[in-house]
C-alpha cells in the first residue's frame, strides 16, 4: 500500500473530512520549510498548528533530546521525579508572572486547562474559606475555545466544533465575546472596555458565590478567529476576580513563549493569574507537553497529612516526560538573553508593514495582529461587515490556493491565520505575498483581480 493511501485510509485526522482529504505527507523539514513526499516545498505559515517556535531541526533542541536519550527517555512522575523535569519546573516558575511557582505537567493544552478547572474546584473545597464548597461553576467567554476534552469543550462556545457533544457537557456561565471588530452600533471603540467590563462585573456580582473561576484566553481568542480584546480588559478582570473572590485562569496555550512579543500575553498588562495554562510552544514544537502553573495560595490548599486525601486527584502516565522536558529547557535557553523577544518584535513590525496594503482589499474586513499572530477576516461586504455564505468556504479556498502556491496555512472559518515560527526572516515576504495573491485569486477571481485595482491596491 502506498503511504499516501495509508495516510488517507488508516490515519484518521483531526478536524478533517476524510472523504475529501487529499494526503500531504511531510518527509522532512528544516527551519521554516516542510518537504513532502511528492517533491513539494512548503513554507510552514502556521508553525505546525501554532507550536513551532524556533524552526524545524533546530540544532540546540535536537542535541538536547539526543543527550537526554542517553540518560532516560521516560519515568513516571507519580511518586517519583526526574532531574530534567525538576529543572524545567524551576525554570518555568522563574519566568512565569508573579508568584506562579507550582508546575503540574500534562501532555497537551486541553489537558492543561482540564487540570486547571479540576484544580480550581478542589481548591475551593479545601480552602477553608466559608462558602468555598459552593464554588462549583465557571465563567467563560463567548466564542471561547480551550480544547477538546469534555471539560474544556464545556467551557467552549464554538457551535461548529461543539454542538454535537452537548449531551456530555456541564453548564457554564457565559460572558460576552469582547470583540473589538463587531461592536454593537451604539458602542464606540473607545467605549468597548467599559462596555464589556460592566457585563463581566454584572455576572460576577450576581454569581460570585458559586463561581470557582473565570477562564480566559488573555488579549486574543485564537480559535474564535484571533479576536482582539479591548486593551485593559485583562487587568479589569483581574481586579474583579480579586474583589469578588474568584480565581482567574489564563489559557496561554497559544499565546505563551514569545508569540505576542512578550514571554506571556499576561505580561502586556502586568497581570498574574491564579492559574496559568501553557502548551504548544512549551517544547519549541518538538514533543507533546503542557503545564498548569498555580500560585502559592492554590498549591497550599492541597497540603496535608498522607491520609487526609487532599492531594490533587489527577495525573497522566507521560506527565513530565524527560525527553519533552529536555526540549523545553533547550527552547527556554534560546530566550534567556532577551535578543529573541527583541527579534520577534522587529519581525512583527515588518509583518505589519508587509500586510498593511491588504487592508484596502474590498473583501478584507479586518486584519488583527498581536506579535506574530495574524488573523485576516474575509467578508462579503466591507462596509456592513456581512460575512460570506458559509457554504462558499471562502477561507478554506484561500488556504488551499496558498498551499498550491507553496505556503501552508489553515483557516478559522473565513479568517485566514498567519502564525509563522518566531525564527522567520526573509521568508516573511513570500508568506505575505503568497497569501495576498491567494486572497485576490479566490475572492475577486483572476480576471477581476487584473481589472479591479481598487479591490486589491498595491499588493
Amino acid at each position: 500500500m502506498a503511504l499516501s493511501d495509508a495516510d488517507r485510509i488508516h490515519h484518521w485526522h483531526g478536524f478533517t473530512q476524510m472523504s475529501s482529504y487529499e494526503s500531504i505527507l511531510v518527509d522532512h523539514a528544516d527551519g521554516c520549510w516542510l518537504y513532502t513526499t511528492d517533491g513539494r516545498t512548503l513554507l510552514d505559515g502556521v508553525s505546525s498548528l501554532w507550536c513551532n517556535l524556533h524552526g524545524h531541526r533546530h540544532a540546540k533542541i535536537d542535541a538536547a533530546i539526543r543527550e537526554q536519550l542517553d540518560r532516560v527517555a521516560h519515568c513516571t512522575n507519580i511518586g517519583m521525579g526526574c532531574t530534567t523535569t525538576a529543572t524545567l519546573a524551576a525554570r518555568l516558575a522563574k519566568i512565569s508572572p508573579g508568584d506562579l511557582n507550582h508546575v503540574f505537567f500534562s501532555s497537551d493544552g486541553a489537558s492543561a486547562v482540564e487540570v486547571a478547572i479540576k484544580m480550581a474546584l478542589q481548591y475551593w473545597r479545601q480552602s477553608g474559606i466559608a462558602g468555598g464548597e459552593n464554588k462549583t461553576r465557571y465563567l467563560a467567554l463567548g466564542s471561547a475555545y480551550h480544547g477538546d476534552t469534555v471539560g474544556t469543550v464545556s467551557l467552549g462556545d464554538i457551535p461548529h466544533f461543539h454542538r454535537v457533544f452537548d449531551p456530555l457537557l456541564f453548564d457554564v456561565l457565559r460572558g460576552p465575546c469582547p470583540d473589538t471588530y463587531r461592536l454593537p452600533p451604539h458602542i464606540s471603540p473607545a467605549g468597548a472596555l467599559d462596555y464589556y467590563a460592566k457585563q463581566f462585573e454584572s455576572i460576577l456580582n450576581q454569581h460570585a458565590a458559586v463561581l470557582a473561576a473565570i477562564v480566559i484566553e488573555p488579549l486574543i481568542q485564537g480559535a474564535a478567529g484571533l479576536i482582539r480584546h479591548p486593551a485593559g480588559l485583562l487587568q479589569r478582570l483581574r481586579d474583579l476576580c480579586d474583589h469578588y473572590d474568584v480565581l482567574l485562569i489564563a489559557d496561554e496555550i497559544a499565546t505563551g513563549f514569545g508569540r505576542t512579543g512578550k514571554m506571556f500575553a499576561c505580561d502586556h498588562e502586568q497581570v498574574v493569574p491564579d492559574i496559568l495554562c501553557l502548551g504548544k510552544g512549551l517544547t519549541g514544537g518538538y514533543l507533546p507537553m503542557a503545564a498548569t502553573i498555580a500560585r502559592g495560595k492554590v498549591f497550599d490548599a492541597f497540603l496535608g497529612e498522607d491520609n487526609a486525601s487532599r492531594q490533587l486527584f489527577h495525573g497522566h502516565t507521560y506527565s513530565g516526560n524527560p525527553l519533552a522536558a529536555a526540549a523545553a529547557i533547550a527552547s527556554l535557553d534560546l530566550f534567556t538573553d532577551g535578543k529573541l523577544l527583541a527579534k520577534v518584535n522587529k519581525t512583527a513590525e515588518r509583518l505589519m508593514q508587509l500586510i498593511e496594503p491588504l487592508r484596502d482589499h474590498c473583501h478584507v474586513g479586518e486584519i488583527r495582529q498581536l506579535g506574530l499572530m495574524v488573523g485576516i477576516e474575509l467578508v462579503k461586504d466591507k462596509q456592513t461587515k456581512e460575512p460570506f455564505e458559509s457554504s462558499l468556504q471562502t477561507g478554506r479556498r484561500v488556504c488551499d490556493e496558498s498551499t498550491a502556491r507553496g505556503v501552508w496555512i489553515r483557516p478559522l472559518g473565513d479568517v485566514v491565520v498567519l502564525m509563522p515560527p518566531l525564527c522567520i526572516a526573509s521568508e516573511l515576504d513570500m508568506l505575505v505575498s503568497t497569501v495576498a495573491d491567494s486572497i485576490n485569486h479566490c475572492v475577486s477571481g483572476p480576471r477581476q483581480a487584473r481589472l479591479n485595482k481598487s479591490c486589491f491596491a498595491d499588493v
